[in-house]
């Protein structure tokens, strides 16, 4: 396999049961780049093993005075230095070959994964460790493959030149060849040691690492709360942990260096006082003297690769173990794209239906539900998707990061994308301990969502995502223009514009155009571009923009989880009757508590720990259940109003309305002061 050949057609189906068996998996899936590493390895190796004998032979022509044993020498030195030389390059391009190859793999099987698992992945493993996994973690992984063939090249040229030293000259080469062996192994004992004080180091700087991103993500809570002494506090505390475990991992790795200094140089020393004393005594000649010199010293050279052996192991272990943790999570769909082909099953359809939430939306019609944990209701949104999560497994990752910010915007620190629609997802400090009782929790099966008669968990996943696709409340926004931002898979029935028209994006169009097309002739909005994750945009653009996204691809069900609660007030009723006029004939399912939406719903579920309780319409809803009025109304003493009454609704819908307002004129103060500050 050459860089040029990547990406991997198929990069294979990794062995993910531990992190030694994927590093395995990985040495096994690239052999012919491991033998050709080998091949040149043990060239360059022997070249370096050779020089000593020309050098040998060379001193002993001087001393013999003869100039043909000098020539030959010389021949035999320029021989072994050209080997050594071709060797040396070529082990070096092969090596980096090996390693970015081993990277493209996991790449690739990470981003297999990620495909399948969608948004649910950043709930089952935390966002962090994604990330971590994608990116420096890789780069140690592919270190470690690309290291073994070199080692293993080292450790067979030191037997060779051990063997050859005991052949040559018998009374110094057992002394190399009992003295070899114990620098070897010297460092074993070391180990153990030194890579549990790198695992704890590693543990401590993930811990400081997610504080600080769970503390950013944060800041505006911590601001209004005035937490902000209290969690620098906290990460002072966490940065010094971090501190002292990386002096006493480094003690132990500088401790490791030195006996790799001092042992050779002892048994240098003890080669070179034995060899004298022979010489003298007339026992071997000073070139053999030499020879067994320069051979020792060289020695050191393949000796350093079973350090960095050792230290490459060391830092790709835990690297491995959670690349494998990640590759080893598998969707509850069992059959998904294990079967047939995806092109020849017919998309379901038909009223979506949860059998665990007893949730039922009608095919069609537009389906409000209302549901009083936001945590909750994004579980059942991606249950809807096809994305079905084990409780336990849930409630393991969430709480994780309840104990640093106690919010929903701690949670905020990476996302996953899922068929065009994108969420935020959970990272916890506590995740990366959590992790291996995953494997556990997910084996936690739920019953699959029906779409018409048809579970999809027992289509491929593509047919699932075609037949539902689920936008989930903090969406993220790809770079590039607009037109690039909207040419997603789509059934091809709704227009771009129509989208954009129907989620009330004209300002937002405005203020692409003014932004990034200034001084341009051509106003085309559909050119405009977007800036990394839409920065320039306030919340409530960038949530239209998205909902703008979902319409163009007009699935067979749409979900939309909190889709206008960064709007205000008018632009949500005129979004509502926009979505309700584009998605008719289709069947839209909406999370929201907001009444405005509400209003205008075919029909409006009310779920509550985790089951429907109540259903019917809005007004009646807010007449009959208290347990319903109280979450929409947010009311937690009694209004003026009795239930019933004609002034009840009024009251309802402009007590509702005071209040969105102001959270929504929270929200854009918020995102111009995110904007000024990036500015």
């Amino acid at each position: 396999m050459q860089i040029r050949d990547l990406p991997y057609e198929d990069p294979g189906t990794p062995d993910a049961r531990s992190g030694g068996r994927y590093l395995l998996w990985l040495f096994r899936s690239q052999l012919g780049g491991q033998a050709k590493a080998l091949g040149w390895g043990l060239l360059q190796q022997l070249g370096l093993a050779g020089l000593p004998v020309g050098s040998g032979l060379a001193v002993q022509a001087v001393v013999d005075g003869s100039g043909g044993g000098l020539a030959l020498a010389g021949g035999l030195i320029a021989l072994f230095g050209i080997a050594l030389t071709i060797g040396d390059t070529m082990l070096h391009r092969v090596s980096v070959t090996n390693w970015i190859t081993a990277a493209a793999r996991l790449q690739q099987s990470l981003s297999r994964k990620t495909t399948e698992l969608g948004s649910t992945l950043s709930r089952r493993v935390a966002a962090g460790e994604i990330v971590t996994v994608s990116t420096g973690d890789v780069e140690k992984i592919g270190w470690f493959v690309e290291a073994l063939s070199r080692f293993v090249a080292a450790a067979l040229a030191i037997v060779l030149i051990a063997v050859g030293l005991l052949l040559y000259v018998p009374s110094l080469g057992l002394l190399v060849a009992v003295g070899v062996p114990v620098l070897a192994l010297a460092v074993l004992p070391l180990l153990a040691p030194a890579t549990r004080r790198a695992d704890v180091q590693r543990e401590k700087a993930g811990r400081a690492t997610e504080l600080a991103s769970d503390t950013v993500a944060g800041l505006r809570v911590l601001r209004g709360v005035g937490g902000e002494e209290l969690f620098l506090g906290r990460y002072r505390k966490v940065s010094q942990e971090v501190r002292r475990a990386a002096v006493r991992s480094a003690r132990m790795w500088s401790l490791i260096s030195a006996v790799q200094v001092l042992l050779p140089g002892l048994m240098l020393i003890a080669v070179v006082w034995c060899g004298a004393h022979l010489a003298l005594d007339g026992r071997i000649t000073p070139g053999e003297l030499v020879t067994v010199y320069s051979a020792v010293t060289l020695l050191l050279v393949p000796l350093q690769r079973f350090e960095e052996i050792a230290i490459a192991y060391s830092v790709s272990r835990p690297s491995a173990t959670r690349a494998a943790r990640v590759l080893s999570l598998v969707r509850t769909d069992v059959t998904a794209g294990a079967g047939g082909d995806a092109a020849a099953v017919t998309s379901p359809a038909g009223d979506l239906y949860d059998p665990v939430s007893g949730l039922i939306a009608p095919s069609g019609a537009l389906t409000a539900v209302v549901c009083g944990d936001p945590d909750a209701a994004g579980r059942l949104a991606d249950r809807l998707g096809g994305h079905g999560v084990g409780s336990a497994t849930d409630r393991e990752d969430r709480g994780s990061d309840d104990d640093l910010m106690g919010g929903e915007s701690a949670r905020r620190a990476g996302g996953a994308f899922r068929a065009g629609a994108s969420r935020a997802g959970a990272s916890g400090a506590d995740a990366s301990r959590a992790g291996a009782s995953r494997a556990d929790a997910d084996a936690e099966a739920v019953p699959s969502v029906l779409l018409g008669s048809t579970a999809l968990d027992e289509v491929p996943l593509d047919v699932a995502r075609t037949a539902v696709l689920v936008q989930d409340k903090d969406p993220v926004l790809l770079s590039g223009t607009l037109a690039e931002l909207l040419d997603v898979p789509s059934s091809g029935t709704v227009a771009a514009r129509r989208a954009l028209a129907a989620a009330q994006c004209d300002d937002v169009l405005d203020a692409l155009v003014r932004t990034s097309m200034a001084g341009e002739g051509d106003r085309d909005a559909m050119r405009a571009r977007i800036t990394e994750r839409g920065r320039s945009l306030s919340g409530g653009q960038r949530q239209r923009l998205a909902l703008a996204r979902s319409l163009v691809a007009d699935p067979e069900v749409l979900v939309l989880d909190e889709p206008t609660s960064a709007v205000d007030s008018h632009t949500e009723a005129r979004i509502a009757d926009g979505v309700r006029r584009l998605r008719s004939g289709r069947t839209t399912v909406v999370f929201t508590s907001s009444p405005l939406v509400l209003d205008r719903a075919d029909r409006v579920v009310f779920v509550h720990g985790g089951k429907a309780v109540a259903e019917g319409g809005h007004r009646a809803l807010l007449d009959e259940d208290a347990r319903y009025r109280a979450v929409v109304t947010r009311e937690t003493e009694a209004g003026s109003a009795e239930p019933g009454s004609a002034a009840f609704g009024t009251h309802v819908a402009d007590g509702m309305g005071r209040r969105h307002r102001a959270d929504v004129a929270d929200v854009h103060e918020a995102d111009v002061h995110e904007m000024e500050e990036s500015a």
